[in-house]
């Protein structure tokens, strides 16, 4: 059944969990089926236990993939994110039980045939983009709570979506991207990425299925790849691991961070 290239051997893209919020939320992620493995990294689950006292607002780092994901406490809140640079800011209510579907990068467009450019740095409500699954979601979840219940009913639609799929993507943009992923992110687009075909041609598959530019992937990557070492704060200060990982020196690296993570390096590696 597989189609795509496995990527998930070389990028495990890191969204960190609620925390520091002293408010009763809680965030979990579960893999799906083995076999969507090459294709979704994760379901994940966003939700009260209690009502808030105040709105909430949930952070999103930039980690280059592209989300499904809906309210099951509000059935008319459904929404496709679309690849980002930048980190993002959803402001949410007093009380809500989101669960969403991340996809890994370039599947969203090749599953679903849609411009990934056309949804870059924003999201749009999914009956929009996605009438389809949105007239499927609200009926098929309307009445499931439970995780295990919800990722049966995920794994089922996504493996008979899997059946329908186009033929795999161009192998050259995933030579490319292979590249990048191999490399950390730390590439010269011009001389490292070697696909066989023009940087313009290049740059049009990467709008198409990754959402950007290689240049601007290569630096979500490089900055996906320092978030998930586990560094500290301590060994930021004494080691300099940005250095190894291509920022020229402390500015650029931390500006670059505090973009795409909405912290800085400090506050993101505090205990």
């Amino acid at each position: 059944m597989q189609k795509l290239p496995n990527i998930r051997q070389w990028y495990r893209p890191v969204q960190p969990a609620v925390k520091d919020t002293h408010a009763p939320i809680t965030y979990t992620e579960w893999l799906p089926d083995h076999r969507l493995l090459p294709y979704i990294y994760c379901y994940w689950q966003l939700q009260t236990e209690a009502v808030l006292t105040k709105p909430f607002h949930y952070r999103v780092v930039a980690d280059g993939c592209m989300d499904i994901f809906f309210n099951l406490s509000k059935a008319e809140d459904q929404f496709v994110v679309g690849f980002s640079s930048t980190h993002i800011t959803f402001p949410l209510q007093h009380t809500f039980h989101y669960v969403g579907v991340r996809f890994l990068p370039a599947v969203f467009p090749w599953l679903f045939r849609i411009d990934a450019s056309e949804l870059s740095h924003r999201w749009e409500p999914l009956e929009q983009v996605l009438p389809g699954v949105a007239q499927w979601m609200t009926p098929a979840l309307s009445d499931t709570t439970a995780f295990d219940q919800i990722k049966a009913v995920l794994d089922a639609y996504f493996l008979r979506r899997l059946e329908k799929a186009p033929k795999a993507i161009d192998s050259r943009l995933f030579s490319a991207f292979q590249t990048i992923l191999q490399q950390q992110g730390r590439v010269n687009v011009e001389k490292d990425l070697d696909a066989g075909i023009s940087s313009r041609q290049l740059r049009r598959l990467f709008n198409f299925y990754i959402g950007d530019s290689p240049k601007t992937f290569s630096k979500v990557v490089r900055f996906q790849n320092l978030l998930g070492a586990s560094a500290s704060a301590e060994s930021l200060r004494k080691d300099k691991p940005f250095y190894d990982a291509g920022y020229y020196d402390q500015a650029h690296f931390i500006k670059e961070f505090k973009l795409m993570a909405g912290l800085t390096p400090s506050q993101a590696f505090k205990p």
